[in-house]
C-alpha cells in the first residue's frame, strides 16, 4: 500500500517510481538468483521450437527411441537426435541404452507437470488479438 508520495529507486543508474516499497522488497527477496533465471530461460527456449515440444510431447506416452520418436515428431532421425542431444544436455531428458539402441524418457516428473499444464493452458481457449501471429496473417499493404 503506498502512503501517498511515490519513492524513487535507482536501477541500474536510473531512477525510477517504485508505488509500493514494501512490496517490491518482498519480491525483490524472492527473486531467483540470475543464473537461475537464465537456466529457466534457456528451458523456456528448448520449449519454445516446435520439433522438440512434439518429441516431448510424445515422451510424455513413455520411453521411445530415436526412430520411433522421428516418426511420431515428423522429423527426420538425424533432426530429432538433435532435439534429443539439446534436451538432454539441459536435463529435459534422459536415456537408456540397450544393445546399440538408446530410449528416451522425460527427466523427472516436473518436466511432465510443465508439459501437462502448458497444454491445458493452450487447451482452454486460443489467444486472442496475438500481435506476432496477426502480423504474419495479414497480407503485405492490407495493415
Amino acid at each position: 500500500m503506498s502512503n501517498g508520495s511515490d519513492e524513487q529507486m535507482i536501477v541500474d543508474g536510473c531512477a525510477v517510481r517504485v508505488v509500493d516499497p514494501a512490496r517490491v522488497a518482498v519480491v525483490a527477496e524472492a527473486m531467483p538468483a540470475d543464473e537461475d533465471v537464465v537456466e529457466l530461460a534457456d528451458v523456456f527456449g528448448l520449449l519454445s521450437d516446435p520439433g522438440r515440444l512434439r518429441v516431448l510431447v510424445a515422451l510424455l506416452e513413455g520411453e521411445m527411441c530415436v526412430c520411433d520418436l522421428a516418426v511420431v515428431a515428423r522429423a527426420s532421425e538425424s533432426a530429432t537426435s538433435h532435439h534429443l542431444r539439446l534436451l538432454r544436455a539441459h536435463r529435459v531428458v534422459t536415456s537408456r541404452r540397450s544393445g546399440r539402441m538408446a530410449y528416451y524418457r522425460l527427466a523427472d516428473a516436473h518436466v511432465r507437470m510443465l508439459l501437462d499444464v502448458a497444454l491445458t493452458h493452450v487447451g482452454h481457449a486460443p489467444a486472442t488479438g496475438h500481435p506476432e501471429r496477426a502480423a504474419a496473417e495479414t497480407p503485405a499493404g492490407l495493415a
